[in-house]
């Protein structure tokens, strides 16, 4: 008996969408030398290389832009930013001017799920999007979109919440109403989960004798906030999820072949690194 989940390839509601960018908009008034630093640390463990010179690299929804400009600064010949949300696209126009200029950054509004606007793009040597399609409200249509965008012998990065059944189901029910409800009810209900959720590892990282400074001085290990993290996750609308097993069998039908993976257990994403068969060569 086959007992596989059927892949939901229907777009789910988006007529209350969380802003991420606004979000973002707070982060980067906190990004340092340390959390650029630490992005570039990231994208080098994830994409296993010291140096991006001389690629194409493509941010498929670069939200802060902090990982597009880390991309610039680890050698990227050519690096493309795109985000459906226009303060995501003003965050990452802010960091270019702060920090350059640079000729070779381009930005753009879009959204993955555009199948005209993806085809204006061209393809890449890496393509990146961390925790991004899942929130489009058409995950299946946005991770065979982006597929698009990979050169043949490429590599595609992309992290998808991972499918905790019930658990999961309970997370979207929360981020609807949290995008339904008034701004002081957001408020409220993002400091809270902030408030528990920062007890609960304070006595994890107590119990397991593991220092807890850094945890709270808001630096996780890719330069990311621990707080604007949080309102990120409560608020996170569309929210969809996939196991390992979906993304694995979606990939390996398009000759796309797995290098890496890295599961998470529960809230996490779970982090896939492929690399497209050229077929000319087969």
């Amino acid at each position: 008996m086959n007992n596989e989940r059927k892949i939901e390839v229907k777009p789910v509601d988006t007529d209350f969408r969380f802003r991420f960018g606004k979000n973002w908009r707070n982060y980067i008034k906190l990004l340092s030398e340390e959390r650029l630093r630490l992005a570039m640390d990231s994208l080098k463990v994830l994409l296993d290389t010291e140096s991006l010179n001389g690629k194409l690299f493509i941010d498929v929804g670069c939200g802060s832009g902090i990982f597009s400009l880390a991309a610039i600064r680890l050698g990227a010949k050519q690096v493309v930013s795109i985000d459906y949300d226009k303060d995501s696209v003003n965050c990452a126009q802010f960091l270019k001017e702060r920090y350059g200029p640079f000729d070779n950054w381009t930005i753009q509004q879009g959204s993955i799920l555009d199948s005209g606007f993806v085809d204006t793009l061209g393809t890449y040597d890496v393509v990146y999007s961390w925790g991004v399609l899942h929130h489009t409200g058409n995950m299946w249509k946005a991770l065979e979109n982006v597929s698009m965008l990979v050169k043949a012998d490429g590599i595609l990065a992309v992290s998808i919440y991972n499918d905790q059944g019930l658990l999961s189901k309970f997370w979207a029910f929360v981020k609807y109403i949290y995008n339904k409800s008034p701004a002081p009810v957001q408020w409220l209900m993002g400091n809270l989960f902030f408030v528990v959720w920062a007890l609960l590892m304070l006595l994890l990282d107590m119990v397991n004798r593991r220092p807890v400074l850094a945890r709270y001085h808001g630096v996780n290990a890719r330069g990311m906030n621990a707080y604007y993290d949080s309102i990120d996750w409560v608020g996170g609308y569309p929210f969809e999820v996939a196991t390992p097993t979906e993304i694995f069998k979606f990939y390996k039908a398009k000759d796309y072949q797995l290098v890496k993976l890295e599961t998470r257990s529960g809230m996490g994403c779970n982090e896939y690194v492929f690399i497209k068969h050229n077929n000319e060569k087969i």
